[in-house]
């Protein structure tokens, strides 16, 4: 059985007193593409920064590649390995579409200043002709329209070279078409290897994309597992839909 790379135990985070978020526990295999759903305020969000180190838990741990990582600062997580896209969109303000991924690009990069410099540019290029931006890439980041601002959001997350990609609904907003290309997008990211943990809104999407599913409710970890089996579990459908009245 091939080991997870991913794994949290126990992950609770309480603020004053609220619990957000109460013992969830689940695992990643290498390569798979693990849905992330549930009602508005369930505590998805919640879930991915703490992964992803922009808040840390009140309990629990949290395991990337063997090693434990819950204690670690945001900017060693993503030297790790950990990339995250964020819900609310913001592209470095006055940077073009090309400086806002070459900065991602420069980030952890160990050569010379000027040898660095160029590899990153070119790593940038090259990110912005896989999500489908070249013909922006001296625009400024901040005149972008909405899906292209989720394709910058791809490009900067992927030039950080991760092997988990936390994905937060980089769906929401768009339209059929502008979806199915999105859906495209992440299954030509799974293709470079890589992890990913994606939440969404977008049924139709995250069934056709997920492997897995795990749902959260009132923060707590309610279902997992195969996707038709978790989307037919009574206590996923009400937490949709609501209790049918006797």
């Amino acid at each position: 059985m091939t080991a997870p790379i991913f794994e949290v135990k126990g992950l609770t985070k309480k603020f004053r007193g609220l619990t957000a978020l109460s013992d969830v526990t689940f695992q990643v295999a290498p390569g798979e593409i693990l849905g992330l759903i549930g009602p508005n305020g369930a505590g998805k969000t919640t879930l991915i920064s703490l992964i992803s180190g922009t808040l840390l838990p009140t309990a629990g741990e949290i395991h990337f590649e063997g090693r434990r990582i819950d204690g670690l600062p945001a900017f060693k997580r993503a030297r790790l390995g950990i990339g995250r896209t964020f819900q609310v969109m913001k592209p470095f303000p006055g940077l073009s579409v090309l400086e806002n991924v070459t900065v991602g690009a420069l980030f952890g990069a160990t050569e010379g200043q000027e040898k660095k410099r160029a590899k990153a540019r070119e790593l940038a290029r090259e990110l912005l002709e896989f999500t489908g931006l070249t013909r922006h890439a001296e625009q400024r980041a901040d005149q972008l329209g909405g899906p292209d601002r989720k394709r910058l959001e791809f490009a900067k997350a992927l030039a950080l070279h991760p092997k988990l990609l936390l994905l937060d609904e980089v769906m929401a907003g768009l339209n059929h078409v502008e979806v199915d290309e999105v859906v495209a997008l992440i299954r030509k990211i799974r293709d470079r290897k890589v992890t990913i943990l994606v939440i969404e809104h977008v049924m139709k999407a995250i069934r056709n994309l997920s492997d897995r599913l795990l749902v959260i409710h009132h923060g707590q970890q309610i279902a997992q597992g195969k996707v038709d089996e978790v989307l037919a579990d009574q206590r996923v459908v009400e937490a949709y839909l609501g209790k049918r009245r006797q």
